[in-house]
């Protein structure tokens, strides 16, 4: 084997190693906010032999994803798996994302949030809200480590995690975690993909909302969490994606979520497809069914 194959082929690992290189981080530093000394063992999920996801999470991470310096833009993603608030789809709604978005120039994070329980949280309803205002932070706070522009960091969610992504974007203003250093926790754009967005009767996947407030919560809590009406005219620019077919988190949540947007004069983009049903972008290769979402964020110059 000579010395010019050799060179060529370290330089093809390295530049493989950058371009997938991942750290995993604990969210928090020290103690974890609205936590209880619980011993809860995390539960690793399996489908069809592959590794899918967790349950029973207490302790958040971050998992990180750098595109290598040459090819990175300054943006950046904290992408929420769903799962209905009683599980996280890790691999299909976290991985396989962050790899295409890494592909695209755009740093990704996924945050393993903390699932709702009564026996590792005070205030089960706000705890995975603290833990992605957490992420938000954390990124913005080291964002000339990881080379991205502090004005360019939005949060991604799908299904409960996009009612968890579109949670932070409206809720902002209320910060339930330790800032002492006041740094903003207001997301730069939200991408929403088949969303739970309402708490209400009419609109919600009644799984997500039992699991997050408990099966009889109040008229207070329903409407803190039903984002349709928290949207102000400081929420984020939205990119949301659902199908008219979905029978689990039915359309209309999208819907009523683009025209709060609307109304209050919020750059808003919705791409409603016929048919699919629920998670129906998992059977599609990612970069296709994100290229209309990566040209949304190259028109508003979160991608060059």
């Amino acid at each position: 084997m000579n010395k010019k194959f050799l060179s060529l082929f370290f330089c093809f690992v390295a530049i493989t190693c950058n371009v997938n290189a991942q750290k995993i981080i604990a969210l928090y530093n020290g103690d974890i906010p609205n936590s209880r000394s619980y011993p809860m063992k995390e539960i690793t999920l399996n489908w069809d032999g592959q590794f899918g996801g967790y349950r029973s999470i207490s302790k958040p991470t971050l998992e990180i994803y750098l595109p290598a310096k040459e090819q990175a833009n300054g943006s950046a993603v904290v992408i929420c798996p769903g799962g209905g608030y009683g599980m996280e789809s890790y691999r299909l709604e976290g991985l396989n994302i962050a790899r295409t978005f890494i592909n695209h120039g755009t740093a990704a994070f996924i945050l393993k949030y903390r699932l709702p329980c009564d026996s590792i949280m005070p205030d089960k309803s706000i705890g995975p809200l603290q833990d992605a205002q957490q992420a938000v932070k954390v990124v913005r706070q080291r964002a000339a480590e990881w080379n991205i522009n502090p004005g360019m960091i939005g949060i991604m969610g799908f299904s409960a995690g996009g009612h968890l992504a579109s949670t932070e974007g409206t809720h902002f203003n209320a910060c339930l975690i330790p800032n002492e250093e006041h740094i903003s926790v207001r997301p730069d754009f939200m991408i929403l993909v088949y969303p739970v967005i309402s708490m209400t009767d009419k609109l919600t996947h009644t799984g997500s909302r039992n699991n997050l407030l408990g099966e009889n919560p109040t008229a207070g809590k329903i409407e803190f969490f039903s984002n349709e009406l928290q949207v102000t005219d400081q929420t984020p620019p939205t990119y949301l994606t659902h199908t008219g077919d979905d029978t689990v988190v039915d359309v209309d949540n999208s819907i009523a979520f683009y025209e709060a947007l609307r109304h209050h004069h919020v750059p808003a983009e919705m791409h409603v497809y016929p048919k699919g049903n629920h998670g129906f972008v998992l059977s599609i290769p990612t970069e296709e069914w994100m290229k209309p979402l990566f040209q949304w964020m190259r028109t508003n110059s979160w991608i060059k």
